[in-house]
């Protein structure tokens, strides 16, 4: 699956207003600064976010952008889908069933792109803003108890494109 870096800038953003949706709205100069993006390219990203009504936009001296509902109610599949279009490697899940059917010499290869898609598709679908941004937690022992500590989970690499279609 490919992100452009505009899904990617748009992903960030989406984080870091769910790490802050309790401060209201922030100023777009504020997510560019705090995510190192470019704030022309984010302005256009932010309209198209609340064009989606994923966002929602203030005017005035305490005006900027908060996210439209709770962090935990946005999934991640529907940012990327937004800006990036379908999941799938190419196409959309559509296409690659019209494939299966229609080419029976390639239909395994096309069986397994359409089982990633839907695996990609399955987790993106079941992860929220609130699952993946880092809320603060207290630092006090609970019961005189050392908390276990997590293992990181697995991080597979995602090809991130620029611009341009190759």
């Amino acid at each position: 699956m490919k992100i452009s870096q505009k899904g990617l800038y748009a992903l960030q953003a989406m984080m870091m207003l769910a790490r802050r949706h309790s401060q209201g709205a922030i100023k777009i100069r504020d997510i560019a600064y705090e995510e190192n993006l470019p704030e022309k390219f984010l302005e256009l990203i932010l309209l198209e976010l609340k064009n989606a009504r994923m966002v929602e936009s203030v005017r005035g001296a305490k005006g900027g952008y908060a996210l439209r509902r709770p962090p935990s109610e946005i999934r991640l599949s529907q940012i990327i889908r937004l800006i990036d279009g379908p999941l799938a490697p190419f196409g959309d899940a559509e296409q690659l069933r019209s494939l299966i059917d229609k080419d029976s010499s390639h239909r395994a290869l096309y069986q397994v792109f359409l089982d990633v898609r839907d695996a990609a598709a399955k987790i993106l679908e079941n992860t929220t803003l609130a699952d993946i941004v880092q809320v603060p937690r207290p630092t006090g022992k609970k019961n005189g108890r050392k908390k276990k500590s997590k293992q990181p989970a697995a991080v597979l690499p995602m090809v991130v494109s620029g611009g341009s279609q190759h």
